[in-house]
């Protein structure tokens, strides 16, 4: 009855993971969507915790340990949860992915323990020789162990460059450097699965140490601008790694969410590859780079106007339709709430307000989705890049708020730029632009911004709090 009770419990917590990404989709129902998988899980834990038997009728025991660690990590994280700046919140998205490879690699070194003990018999090796299915376990553990490692040393070295702890780096042949280690992974796999004996038991553990290097090396190269596509597929990699746990286990619950959140990143790595019209070849061998330019000359000789904070209040005010483009810049200075009081405070006067969303703005998938929803922004108020770029062209005024490279006309007219294909949102087609920024300093990709130096646009410079908390006082004004 409990091994029952317990596989029913497994069928509802995977149905809850369903159900929880299918609301992941839409930004009304996400937070629901979170708590009800974060239910299921619970629910999954705590009957594998009191029902789990093994075929031996063994039960779970060391509850003091597991109910411990619990604790301690849901203090860790709920601490860092509520203190996370939403600026910070990628690379806290990508420290937890890490953890997550980390805990399937562990998983599956303990497992090989347990695997080596029941072989050093002549009967172990026997029966590895005529059973398939321990031949796939032991194939699972070293798939685990390499799968986990990479995803573990890749999302902290992502997280390191999403914080600006850790600069790109790469050297001459490095590509090749990895593609050698890599392989080396892959021989010694194959070696030790054609040579399981407790002569070369010992060689197991250089799977997670080379995994570990490769993790380091595959992402030290790739641009900061790449980091989106980086981050989902290393949680592609995390959810494979889970998944492998769950085979090791038998765990249907364990496998099911090991296979959505690899399934889910797939998906979103392919999505934003063509958000950036990059192939995720590209994404992993080259890298986002240019020339820095601080003054107030373009590469091409032309110049940029600055507009007042009591000029940029009457564009807006007086504007028949307006169009907010929000960036990273807006997430640094956490002005989102004093944004959505400018919004309010325009609909009042009959100003009809919009937000234009890039798919890669900020600095990981949905990053301003998530900043505006935490102001209560109105979701019907978002348009995707496709909606937004239909609108441009009857939008009175387009204020930019901390973003870059995602409205570079570089991508559309130069050939030359290593953002040139990249689908941008085409704020040059409305009547007027007004660009928020600190400074003339490149965005994230290191590159020049043509857009500043165009007739239609005009910098007002300032951090975007201060400067929305001005032109809130102007506006009421008017």
């Amino acid at each position: 009855m409990e091994v029952n009770l317990l596989t029913l419990i497994y069928l509802i917590s995977s149905v809850t993971f369903i159900v929880g990404l299918k609301m992941l989709s839409h930004p009304a129902k996400a937070r629901n969507g979170n708590l009800i998988a974060a239910a299921g899980m619970t629910i999954a834990i705590v009957g594998t915790i009191f029902l789990y038997k093994d075929d031996n009728g063994h039960t779970l025991h060391n509850y003091g340990w597991i109910f411990g660690g619990i604790i301690i990590g849901g203090i860790i994280g709920t601490v860092a949860a509520q203190k996370v700046k939403m600026t910070a919140m990628p690379e806290m998205v990508s420290m937890f992915n890490g953890m997550g490879g980390a805990c399937a690699a562990l998983i599956s070194v303990v497992e090989f323990n347990h695997v080596t003990e029941a072989f050093h018999s002549t009967a172990g090796a026997v029966l590895l020789e005529d059973n398939h299915s321990i031949i796939g376990h032991i194939l699972t553990i070293y798939a685990g162990s390499l799968i986990g490692s990479v995803s573990f040393a890749g999302s902290v070295i992502a997280w390191g460059k999403l914080n600006g702890k850790i600069k790109d780096y790469s050297f001459k042949g490095q590509h090749i450097f990895n593609l050698v280690v890599l392989a080396a992974i892959l021989v010694l796999i194959v070696f030790l699965m054609f040579n399981f004996n407790e002569n070369y038991y010992r060689f197991f553990y250089l799977i997670p140490i080379l995994s570990l290097l490769y993790g380091v090396l595959f992402v030290l190269p790739i641009g900061g601008a790449d980091m989106p596509v980086v981050i989902s597929l290393l949680n592609s990699f995390t959810g494979v790694a889970a998944a492998c746990g769950g085979f090791l286990y038998d765990n249907k619950v364990m496998l099911t969410g090991g296979i959505l959140v690899g399934a889910a990143g797939t998906l979103l790595t392919i999505l934003m590859c063509k958000a950036m019209n990059r192939s995720l070849k590209n994404v992993l061998i080259g890298s986002f780079g240019g020339n820095n330019i601080t003054g107030a000359q373009s590469n091409t000789g032309g110049s940029y106007k600055e507009i007042s904070v009591s000029d940029a209040a009457v564009a807006l005010a007086y504007a028949r339709k307006v169009m907010i483009v929000p960036g990273y810049g807006l997430a640094v200075a956490q002005a989102q709430h004093a944004c959505h009081e400018l919004e309010k405070l325009l609909e009042e006067k009959g100003v009809e307000v919009k937000y234009a969303i890039h798919p890669v703005a900020g600095r990981m998938p949905g990053h301003m989705n998530v900043l505006l929803a935490e102001a209560d922004v109105n979701y019907e108020n978002l348009l995707e890049m496709e909606q937004a770029n239909e609108a441009f062209n009857t939008t009175d005024v387009v204020l930019v708020l901390g973003a870059n490279d995602v409205v570079n006309p570089a991508a559309k007219t130069d050939p030359s730029s290593p953002i040139y294909g990249m689908p941008i949102l085409e704020v040059e087609d409305a009547k007027m632009v007004i660009v928020n920024k600190r400074s003339m300093k490149p965005g994230y990709a290191g590159i020049e911004n043509q857009l500043f130096y165009q007739p239609k646009t005009s910098m007002l410079f300032g951090d975007a709090k201060a400067v929305l908390q001005q032109l809130i006082a102007e506006v009421k004004q008017l």
